[in-house]
């Protein structure tokens, strides 16, 4: 019971911090399911990240919900995005299911450590060095296709690694296709429910889950999702983006060198 309110606790930080930072509460769940539930142990390793996917599925629901309500998706563009991401989420789950059963886990653990570095790298620079341009509307550009094929990489991604995609849409959509800030939030959770539903479902189906801890932390980051709009004025985004950029560093870091067996 203790762990359960533990990780109902952690979903409520991971939503907030989501919902203030853009990037997902996954790239907070799953180093602390692995590193403080399960201990490091990388026979756990694909339980902590198929029970990461799963919570993810009520993070984007709750949150795409909002954001739809007040105008803050672009619907072609999360269908897009959505349908090429789909498909990418099969293919990283079939690498995944291969690693796995091949028993190739620290391989697993440096794929996480790779992508995590993408995350930690682009709020680090955010935090310290330059905000994302801000532009004006409500209309993301670009052509459906690359859209679609940006959304497959994105979904093998992952399928392989069990976070929910934000850490790579949001600055897909305002670097590569000119989005405003506050439409690629909203579109990017959309877009994510067919790749947190899917995947988490392939993950079920192979056993990776714990469903007790799944639910949990999804009801918890729920919540946070929702507290943080209400409390963004009051934070200044680019300091936690450059506090949680080198935690999330330190997190790619320890996933990398445990590849090679030093454990920092």
């Amino acid at each position: 019971m203790g762990l359960v309110i533990f990780l109902f606790v952690v979903g409520i930080l991971a939503g907030l911090l989501g919902s203030l930072i853009g990037t997902g509460g996954c790239a907070l769940m799953l180093p602390i399911l692995f590193f403080i539930i399960y201990k490091g142990d990388i026979n756990h390793l694909p339980i902590a990240v198929g029970t990461t996917l799963v919570a993810v599925i009520f993070t984007t629901i709750s949150g795409a919900y909002g954001h739809l309500r007040i105008g803050n998706v672009h619907k072609k563009t999360a269908l897009w995005l959505g349908i090429g991401g789909t498909i990418g989420v099969i293919v990283g789950s079939l690498i995944f299911s291969f690693l796995v059963l091949y028993n190739y886990l620290l391989t697993l653990e440096l794929i996480l450590g790779l992508i995590f570095l993408w995350p930690a790298i682009r709020m680090i620079k955010e935090g310290v060095f330059s905000p994302p341009p801000m532009r004006e509307g409500d209309e993301i550009g670009g052509e459906n296709w690359k859209k679609a094929v940006f959304g497959f990489f994105v979904g093998i991604a992952t399928g392989i690694a069990g976070l929910g995609g934000g850490y790579a849409l949001v600055p897909g959509m305002i670097y590569l296709f000119g989005g405003p800030v506050y439409i690629t939030m909203g579109t990017s959770l959309a877009a994510m429910i067919p790749l947190a539903f899917i995947g988490g479902l392939l993950k079920i189906l192979g056993n990776y889950v714990n469903l007790v801890f799944a639910v949990s932390l999804g009801i918890g980051t729920s919540l946070g999702a929702q507290i943080g709009p209400r409390v963004i004025k009051k934070i200044k985004p680019n300091i936690l983006k450059a506090i949680f950029g080198i935690v999330f560093l330190y997190v790619s870091l320890k996933y990398i060198l445990l590849y090679f067996g030093i454990n920092i």
